[in-house]
């Protein structure tokens, strides 16, 4: 069995606790307006391994995350989409005893019961609540990231939560107080995370020679996307 990978990133500081070794998977079926990894969508790129070779990849950067509390961070492209590869080495790495996490959209192939019993946290993108707003942000429907859901809830997996606020597109206050309304409902919620849209990856559609869907938005306010994260979002939590 082998799996596809785009990239790995040693060091990442914003992909779990502690300090994360990042593995990039290869492929992703979302199609998502603010994408800054255009060149992980493809399935046919990125380089391949076996389970075990991954491993011991990761294995070589565990004094760095173990004495950090930290670990490794499944990311994308879209993990899921890589269930058999992504599942054992899942395994592989709890036998280990290395911390393991999932960043996703929850846009997968199933086996996800299976997935969740080795994975100690998903960092859970929340693209849009709404069945039409999904669609429009990602040009896919909603129901595959609802079931992924369902199967966090079975397992009491613990999460955090991600929403990327655009200008013009999920900036809306009450948009955010519906968001943050749709996650009170979710058991084992750690951490919310609004973070702010940017144009790091823009660049990377001009290479690959694809229109960039969102042309001549700006980047989001920080210190806007802050007070929004401070004002609704603690808010709505103590009432």
């Amino acid at each position: 069995m082998k799996g596809k990978i785009h990239s790995i990133e040693s060091m990442g500081l914003v992909d779990g606790p502690g300090i994360r070794t990042v593995i990039f998977f290869q492929g992703c079926s979302l199609r998502c307006k603010f994408c800054h990894n255009p060149d992980t969508w493809a399935y046919n790129g990125g380089n391949e391994y076996t389970p075990d070779e991954l491993v011991k990849k990761i294995e070589r950067f565990k004094t760095y995350f173990v004495s950090s509390g930290g670990g490794v961070t499944f990311s994308g492209g879209e993990p899921l989409r890589q269930p058999e590869f992504l599942l054992e080495v899942l395994k592989l790495c709890k036998a280990k005893g290395i911390h393991t996490c999932i960043d996703t959209a929850g846009y997968g192939l199933g086996g996800y019961d299976e997935i969740l019993k080795y994975t100690d946290l998903v960092l859970f993108d929340v693209k849009h609540i709404s069945r039409d707003g999904y669609k429009d942000v990602t040009l896919m429907e909603i129901d595959e990231s609802l079931n992924f859901l369902e199967a966090m809830k079975r397992n009491n997996t613990k999460m955090w939560i991600r929403h990327v606020v655009i200008p013009g597109i999920t900036d809306d206050i009450e948009h955010l107080k519906n968001v943050k309304k749709f996650i009170d409902n979710i058991p084992n919620v750690e951490k919310v995370e609004l973070l702010p849209y940017h144009l790091l990856g823009a660049n990377k559609y001009e290479v690959m020679k694809v229109k960039y869907p969102l042309e001549g938005v700006k980047a989001m306010d920080k210190d806007l996307t802050k007070k929004y994260q401070e004002e609704i979002f603690n808010q709505l939590k103590n009432n």
